[in-house]
């Protein structure tokens, strides 16, 4: 297996290149025009990861995600939602990196076998980072209206969040 492993992507390289040398393809003239497609597709999706960035820092150091756990608190006892799980179930759909920093905060504090801790993990893996994969993919190709994906996939992680939370209370 591990020998598979090693060659498997040189293989591959190398029986594209084959192969369009049996067609009669200029393949290093295509491997440009895909690098300058590339290129081009990198350049027209920085606009709206900056913003999304610039928007993460501030939700953080602003201490709002703090603030609205606390406010909602007494609502999360009633769902059985522990409070140190709020901040991630709102990062989440904006930033993997943001919500992985919860997530051990989360660990460091209550514990991975802790009741917040099961639900901090089964959240992370059931929930998706929506603004960011919408900016990434739809600036890709310069779609600007997202018409029923954004309600969609938000509907999808709020789904995620509920099912966390039903799932580790029934299993643990």
């Amino acid at each position: 297996m591990r020998f598979i492993s090693v060659f498997a992507v040189p293989f591959m390289i190398g029986g594209i290149i084959v192969f369009g040398l049996i067609k009669r393809v200029k393949v290093y003239d295509c491997f440009l025009e895909g690098a300058k497609d590339g290129l081009c597709s990198a350049i027209n999706i920085l606009p709206p990861l900056v913003g999304l960035m610039v928007a993460i820092s501030m939700l953080r150091a602003s201490g709002i995600i703090e603030l609205i756990s606390r406010i909602l608190a007494p609502l999360l006892k009633v769902l059985f939602l522990p409070a140190e799980v709020l901040p991630l179930a709102i990062l989440r759909p904006v930033s993997g990196s943001g919500s992985m920093a919860i997530i051990t905060d989360i660990f460091k504090n209550c514990g991975p076998d802790s009741f917040a801790g099961r639900v901090a993990s089964v959240m992370a893996g059931s929930t998706e980072t929506t603004f960011y994969t919408l900016a990434v993919y739809f600036g890709a190709v310069n779609i600007k209206n997202t018409r029923h994906t954004l309600k969609s996939a938000l509907l999808g992680d709020l789904t995620g969040i509920i099912m966390s939370i039903v799932v580790c209370r029934l299993l643990f």
